[in-house]
């Protein structure tokens, strides 16, 4: 774990790597050739991996060493990781926007993963305030071994609720798969829980701050991605749930404009029938209230706040949920006031996409087929939890499902109920699939849907539906080992490395297939802002939505398009929560 800028060098075991020299194959001489006549007009030089020396590039703000890593397929690839992108989010500058880093003397040492923002954990060495950190991986640098075009970018936003998870690569986001493919691959951490998002609607904590953290990662990529490779003219966001909602919500944002030009929404977005408040007080008095501050007054409150040691809020971290880790979304954004700061959101969401108000860069956005079966199955399977939620569905539906604060709200409950799960008493085997839904719905499934319908007609919007089941999930149901479905997050074991999941899949499991299409798809994307420009496998001849018609692509065990995206649920949850008139 590097939380240091130290000048210190350290070697990755085992990795070897064959010189690049001039003696290579015809096929190499090809692959070469191919390189030389890609957009040369752009005319940098970069160095591919070397055996007989560490990484190092020079940026504006110092010199990166990093080091060197092996990709699913074996290509070598640079790796920079833990880099600091802000300053440490300490004392005065906790619940405050991010500030830009210091410029370091001497060499900053980026050979291992820094520190997730604070959250709980096994090891609490692994867990650190100074977490505005990022990681790069390229298989070029810039240097003076061939002329090729600098490449396009890929910024990755996790997922985990705005309350867990990073974007480390040896826990959430491992490289291996992406970098097969000619990108530049940036992942980042951001504050999270009470230290990331906490809004009092005053100058003290306004709001936001995991927002701004991302904004601020995006200004580092924007000013020193060319120095690993990167185009700064040529990023995609591609966010996971918590970060899908994110990218949604950087489109409509001023503080976003410009920094980036194609966005990847994967199961979540910002716009719902969540209403975006102005601020969280009473999650803010929560947590106070939790860590032995006063509330009495708000100033007051926040100074004692900032005075509380960092573990204070992760191990108060369940006690801030309402009922086993619910409402899943706990921490939302704000529409923040304006105490003269730069506000991340101005106005609500829904209403920036209606006035078209928002960057209208081309999206790719979709959901799995069956999303959030896990907490439908803690329920129904603990006896306690069941008989909670069949006792008292009325007033714990509202938070569960985020509706709370509709004034008609007891009549939403009422027809959800009637619609998903009938008026008998709940239990494992005949309301499964209807909790499921409903959960799938409220969390996830509307709110692309809703995304969809908001951005599409100003934007080209290729949507899917994820259905591959591999072997290897997130969810095991009904028996260990046996996948529920394809369910939320698992699309990203083809994408990503998460190791403590899956293994990275060979060419020969079955899931390689898979691996291949995604990687090449999203990386056809970034690279042109249209999916169907693939190289190596099969084209997916995938039609975006267009004039009212809701087309998608099946990724299952083949690639096949398909209209009408579970049209009967959402088209319920449509009339529940109509799109809101423009004020």
């Amino acid at each position: 774990m590097n939380t240091d800028n130290q000048n210190v060098f350290k070697t990755q075991a085992g990795d070897q790597i064959t010189p690049f020299s001039l003696v290579v194959s015809a096929a190499t001489m090809m692959r070469l050739a191919a390189l030389f006549v890609l957009i040369v007009h752009f005319g940098a030089t970069f160095t591919f991996a070397r055996p007989d020396q560490p990484p190092i590039v020079q940026t504006g703000l110092g010199s990166i060493r990093g080091t060197i890593l092996e990709s699913r397929l074996g290509r070598k690839f640079y790796a920079f990781r833990g880099i600091r992108y802000a300053n440490a989010p300490v004392g005065k500058l906790r619940f405050q926007p991010p500030e830009p880093v210091d410029a370091w003397n001497g060499t900053f040492d980026a050979t291992e993963d820094g520190p997730m923002c604070p959250q709980p954990a096994y090891n609490r060495s692994e867990v650190s305030e100074d977490c505005l950190r990022l990681n790069v991986y390229s298989s070029v640098i810039p240097g003076e071994t061939i002329r090729i075009a600098p490449r396009d970018v890929l910024v990755y936003i996790h997922p985990g609720g705005f309350y867990v998870f990073s974007g480390q690569s040896k826990n959430n986001a491992g490289p291996q798969n992406l970098m097969d493919r000619d990108v530049v691959l940036v992942t980042i951490n951001y504050r999270l829980g009470s230290l990331g998002f906490m809004s009092t609607g005053t100058k003290e904590s306004p709001g936001n701050a995991g927002f701004k953290d991302q904004v601020m990662a995006l200004k580092w990529v924007r000013d020193h991605i060319s120095a690993f490779g990167g185009r700064p003219d040529s990023v995609t966001l591609m966010g996971y749930s918590a970060g899908a909602l994110s990218n949604t919500l950087h489109m409509v944002s001023p503080m976003s404009r410009g920094l980036f030009h194609r966005v990847i929404v994967m199961s979540a977005s910002g716009v719902s029938q969540v209403q975006i408040p102005t601020n969280q007080i009473n999650l803010a008095k929560k947590q106070a209230e939790l860590l032995n501050c006063s509330t009495s007054d708000v100033s007051k409150m926040v100074g004692c706040l900032r005075e509380k040691p960092v573990s204070d809020y992760a191990d108060s971290l369940e006690a801030m949920f309402v009922l086993s880790w619910n409402p899943v979304l706990l921490w939302t954004a704000v529409i923040e006031p304006d105490f003269g700061q730069e506000r991340f959101l101005t106005e609500d969401p829904t209403e920036s996409f209606l006035k078209g108000n928002f960057m209208k860069v081309p999206v790719i956005a979709g959901i799995t087929q069956d999303e959030f079966a896990g907490p439908a199955v803690a329920f129904l399977r603990n006896e306690t939890l069941r008989n909670e939620l069949n006792t008292n569905f009325n007033e714990l539906a509202p938070m569960l499902f985020l509706y709370e604060g509709y004034p008609n709200q007891l009549e939403i409950t009422r027809q959800l109920r009637d619609k998903f799960l009938g008026e008998e008493p709940l239990s494992l085997n005949r309301s499964l699939h209807g909790l499921n839904y409903l959960f799938a719905d409220s969390l996830i499934g509307f709110a692309v849907h809703r995304f969809v319908q908001l951005v599409s007609p100003h934007t080209p919007v290729y949507q899917y539906k994820f259905s591959y089941v591999g072997r290897y999930s997130f969810f095991y149901y009904p028996e260990e080992g046996t996948p529920y479905g394809a369910v939320h997050h698992d699309d990203l074991l083809y994408l990503l490395s998460i190791p403590s999941v899956a293994p990275i899949f060979n060419t020969t499991d079955p899931e390689s297939k898979t691996v291949e299409r995604l990687t090449r798809m999203w990386t056809a994307f970034a690279q042109t802002g249209d999916p169907n420009m693939v190289l190596g496998i099969e084209k997916p001849n995938w039609v975006p939505v267009a004039n009212q018609e809701d087309n998608y692509l099946n990724i299952g065990e083949d690639l096949q398009m398909e209209k009408g995206l579970f049209t009967e649920r959402f088209s319920f949850w449509d009339k529940l929560f109509p799109i809101p008139a423009i004020h």
